[in-house]
């Protein structure tokens, strides 16, 4: 067992993780010359070493830097935590989460130490997030702190055997603690000086999964990162459909899941602006109208929630599935998987809208066709105006949260994610209102959200320059990953004035010139996602 003073040393550590994200790099001034240095670190983070940047530029106007921080304060552990006993808000099941109420702590602690075990109870306080309380989040309780994460798992099996719920928890990961190392990749890219393009795209088919890096290498890109996030498993839908609003080349690909974070990639990259977005899709004919909750998705499956007549809620829930009986669905050009079956009913436009059949639902979408599926009162609607020579007509809109409409070109892409991490030069975490906590369940969210994780992160500076990073996670004695928290600090320490998390965990990958750079946290390697951001040569690049 490795002794550590743990309980005096919370403030100091607490401290230094915040300045050890703020030292990383200075705000914009590391790429306003290639030879610009980030500044010594601050004196709450004097034990940083001061990280040495490798700098590529790989076309004019796209620069990457990367480089390991490395805190020698640092002493993370293995560790035991015993979860709390508690009940999943929206599905009701009784479950665990790893932080609780004091009176539980309070007697869980005693009962410990009857056992013949010797606990600490620490204090979780509330991250800044823009919507969330303040102060004491709960309280955790922990035993022992090991060099092994084997030492660990035996440690666990006797509080286990004692009767106790536990998990066995690396202590670099929480954000009381300071990170002993992060591998940060960062582009830049200049629209005043790049002659090339970037683009969201789903090389041609939104239902498919493949790495960033292989994307990368197939269109010659000079800079990838993976983007938003999308269906994994078949019990949630098609997999690698987005479960949040897409665009590709000025055409709505996926609604989005509630107003939640969008990248606007305008004018091939020239103009990129962050925004929480919403989505209106409405299929009309006559006075008859009806409107669609899904673009490229399974009918009645919802992931990520946020869409009117979803259950259990409406509101964006990360990573939870939500339910409609009733569901309009349209389909595009760009879904290559088959289309999906059961009751319901489906019809078939042209590229000019007019109905050219009317039926049972699957197949697959025709060449410049859309495809749209209906169940419950949708397949009704669909059934009495939907008929075969009849002309249906399909408005979308987008709008972000001042009301503005955002139009699109073919040149215009969207990606989105959750949360908005920096909104006008400022750290604004909607963290519960883009539904990846829920201050009322902390079983939900809470590693997702206010632990370590790798992340992808996005956003745009002072003079619209496109910042585009990411961290590695997950690797104790490695990189070990942001929070939340951290990310928009980051983001602000690159210069940002806006920026929002993109998909994370073992999704998180950058390419340069096609090759992978960073190190993603899956076993199994590189992990195939659903969509990409690729920054593309021009002719003279």
């Amino acid at each position: 067992m490795i002794h550590k003073n743990i309980r005096s040393a919370a403030r100091t550590r607490v401290l230094l993780s915040t300045a050890a994200v703020l030292a990383v790099v200075t705000s914009g001034g590391i790429w306003e010359t290639a030879q610009a240095a980030p500044p010594a670190p601050t004196t709450a983070a004097a034990a940083l070493n001061t990280p040495t940047w490798t700098t590529q530029t790989v076309a004019p106007g796209v620069q990457v830097r990367s480089a390991t921080i490395d805190n020698a304060a640092a002493e993370p552990f293995w560790t035991v935590t015993v979860q709390a006993p508690t009940t999943g808000r929206l599905s009701g099941a009784a479950t665990w989460a790893a932080v609780g109420p004091q009176p539980w702590a309070d007697t869980t602690a005693q009962q410990l130490r009857a056992g013949g075990f010797e606990p600490r109870v620490e204090t979780v306080r509330w991250p800044g997030y823009a919507d969330t309380p303040r102060g004491v989040m709960g309280v955790r309780v922990r035993i022992g702190s090991y060099a092994t994460q084997a030492d660990a798992q035996a440690a666990a099996r006797a509080v286990t055997a004692a009767g106790f719920h536990t998990s066995v928890d690396w202590t670099g990961y929480d954000a009381e603690q300071p990170a002993d190392r992060e591998n940060v990749h960062v582009a830049v890219i200049d629209p005043h000086a790049f002659t090339g393009t970037v683009e969201g795209t789903h090389d041609g088919n939104v239902a498919q999964r493949v790495t960033t890096s292989s994307v990368a290498a197939k269109l010659g890109s000079l800079v990838g990162v993976n983007a938003g996030f999308f269906v994994t498993s078949n019990a949630d839908g098609v997999q690698g459909t987005q479960s949040g609003l897409s665009a590709d080349r000025g055409r709505l690909e996926s609604m989005a899941a509630g107003s939640r974070a969008a990248l606007i990639i305008g004018d091939g990259g020239r103009h990129v602006r962050v925004a929480d977005l919403t989505t209106t899709v409405t299929v009309h004919t006559g006075a008859a109208r009806y409107q669609a909750q899904g673009i490229n998705r399974v009918p009645g499956l919802i992931r990520d929630c946020g869409r009117p007549g979803g259950t259990p809620s409406e509101l964006p829930w990360q990573d939870v599935t939500c339910h409609a009986t009733d569901d309009l669905v349209l389909f595009t050009g760009e879904f290559g998987a088959p289309l999906p079956t059961g009751p319901g009913t489906q019809v078939v436009l042209d590229g000019a809208g007019r109905v050219v059949s009317a039926g049972s639902r699957g197949g697959t979408v025709p060449a410049d066709a859309t495809v749209i599926q209906g169940i419950g009162s949708a397949a009704d609607w669909l059934t009495a105006h939907a008929r075969t020579g009849q002309r249906l007509g399909v408005s979308e809109v987008i709008r972000d949260t001042e009301g503005r409409r955002v139009r699109l070109d073919g040149d215009d892409s969207i990606v989105s994610a959750a949360p908005t991490l920096v909104r006008d030069g400022r750290t604004s975490i909607d963290a519960a209102a883009e539904g990846v906590v829920d201050p009322s369940d902390l079983s939900f969210g809470y590693a997702w959200a206010n632990t370590r994780q790798p992340r992808t992160m996005a956003g745009v500076d002072s003079r619209g320059r496109l910042i585009l990073a990411t961290v590695d996670g997950r690797q104790s004695g490695g990189s070990e990953g942001f929070t939340l928290q951290e990310a928009a600090a980051f983001m602000r320490s690159l210069g940002a004035v806006d920026a929002l998390n993109l998909d994370g965990g073992g999704s998180t990958a950058m390419a340069v010139n096609g090759a992978l750079v960073n190190k993603p946290s899956d076993a199994t390697g590189e992990r195939a996602v659903g969509g990409t951001i690729q920054v593309l040569p021009g002719q003279t690049d």
